[in-house]
């Protein structure tokens, strides 16, 4: 039973017997005395697609949904259907863009480490690694003379994706990028 501070996008819960997987996560430190961390935590019903916004402080229980994990990875992109493979059994599942709401700015070809959740053998979703690795495509010239400060610059990667990196990191460069905040977390 994972604790509500546990959770990440993807983690599939039960709420009131009904399975929902985890799409968003939304922090909240108070400032006043004895106050403790909420989390603000945006669900998807795993089978009827609707949406719930449940509020927890970060000891609360909850209940880990009854559904099969497998190592999957992605394989390719086909109109709005993404194909992912599992690496044991070499099973093909798909997901639409709409199930992969929010993670599919990630997927890359050939990414492993992908945790696909199955009920009654149908893929609801996935979970993605911590950290991926992804290439620079654009961003603006390296400034001479930039150091490890906190001043970035935008950076588009392979996928489509825009983050924020440091102003000393240049153009064709591979980073690592965490999946759960989509901030630069370091060089590759």
């Amino acid at each position: 039973m994972p604790k509500a501070n546990e959770l990440k996008q993807g983690t599939a819960i039960e709420i009131n017997g009904e399975p929902y997987v985890v799409k968003h996560i939304d922090v909240r430190n108070p400032t006043s005395r004895g106050a403790t961390t909420l989390y603000k935590v945006r669900f998807t019903h795993m089978k009827t697609k609707q949406k719930l916004d449940e509020t927890y402080k970060s000891d609360e229980m909850l209940k880990a949904a009854d559904c099969s994990r497998c190592n999957v990875q992605y394989s390719y992109q086909d109109g709005d259907t993404y194909y992912f493979m599992n690496t044991e059994t070499y099973e093909q599942y798909s997901l639409s863009a709409e199930d992969l709401e929010g993670q599919t700015e990630y997927l890359s070809d050939g990414l492993e480490g992908i945790i696909m959740l199955l009920m009654d053998d149908a893929a609801l979703g996935i979970q993605l690694p911590t950290t991926i690795t992804l290439q620079i495509v654009e961003t603006p010239p390296a400034m001479k003379g930039a150091s490890a400060t906190n001043r970035t610059k935008p950076a588009k990667l392979t996928t489509g994706l825009e983050i924020q990196v440091p102003e000393y990191i240049e153009s064709g460069e591979m980073v690592k990028i965490n999946t759960e905040t989509g901030k630069f977390s370091s060089r590759a």
